[in-house]
């Protein structure tokens, strides 16, 4: 019997409450759905695959979620059911946060996940104002867990001493955007997952953000990282779009051609 190739399934998790200085990235997923099929520009990728004509990519719409802490559990199971028949699946938050229970939910599938987390922030605050589920700590709360075998992160420009100790107790690779390698995709084996929150670009090719941190990447740089992974792709999340402070949807289309070449990564390796 011929395997099945996994669909790559596109799923909103419209959630920003537990956002530390400005709300607004739970109106992100519409508004990078809008960007995605906007006529000013298409679908495929810059490898040539048509995601229009790809019948192996779907929208499964956005999760219906509950206020307050209880919309953890909700995204949990919702992503869950979505991974029930061996899919991949990429995320357009939302804040940083909701990686957190997504990670939660492929955990129970795959053991010794691999994550490359792009970031300007680390992540790993124990709790932040007073906040445990902040989009300040999701990593935190990941590692404490043991619910993935290697997390690397890259890009970041905002390490704190708290969080370099966090990093060390839990054994996290750091590299910073001075030390940024657009080759990085080529060192983790399988099973991978993507954690792109677009703040590691630099507010000039991204001002479409909640926190502004100067310093950052290129969106080239980005694209570059994403197309080096071999590894077997098989989850992903785009977070902390903030439309509310974009500037003529430019950061909406970064986000759209990200997410493209992000399913594009998992569509090639679906055989592995």
């Amino acid at each position: 019997m011929i395997a099945r190739c996994p669909d790559v399934i596109l799923v909103g998790i419209p959630f920003d409450e537990n956002s530390s200085f400005l709300r607004g990235a739970a109106q992100a997923p519409s508004k990078i759905r809008e960007a995605l099929h906007s006529s000013s520009a298409n679908l495929s990728t810059e490898f040539g695959r048509d995601l229009g004509a790809e019948p192996r990519f779907r929208d499964a719409g956005d999760l219906s979620l509950p206020s307050g802490a209880v919309a953890f559990a909700a995204i949990e199971q919702g992503v869950a059911e979505l991974l029930e028949n061996g899919d991949r699946m990429v995320a357009l938050g939302g804040d940083h946060a909701i990686t957190y229970p997504i990670i939660r939910a492929f955990a129970k599938r795959y053991d010794r996940l691999s994550v490359l987390h792009l970031d300007a922030h680390p992540d790993l605050y124990d709790e932040f104002d007073g906040n445990r589920l902040s989009h300040a700590c999701p990593f935190a709360r990941i590692m404490e867990e043991g619910l993935i075998g290697q997390l690397v992160q890259m890009g970041i420009r905002t390490m704190t001493p708290e969080q370099k100790a966090q990093a060390e107790r839990f054994g996290v690779e750091v590299v910073t955007a001075v030390q940024w390698t657009n080759e990085i995709g080529a060192k983790f084996g399988g099973p991978m997952y993507l954690s792109l929150d677009l703040d590691v670009l630099d507010p000039a090719f991204a001002p479409g953000l909640s926190h502004h941190e100067p310093g950052g990447v290129s969106v080239r740089d980005v694209l570059s990282a994403v197309q080096s992974i071999r590894a077997p792709l098989i989850g992903a999340d785009i977070v902390e779009y903030n439309p509310v402070r974009d500037v003529n949807g430019v950061t909406a289309m970064v986000a759209a051609k990200c997410l493209k070449e992000v399913v594009d990564r998992m569509l090639s390796a679906a055989g592995q």
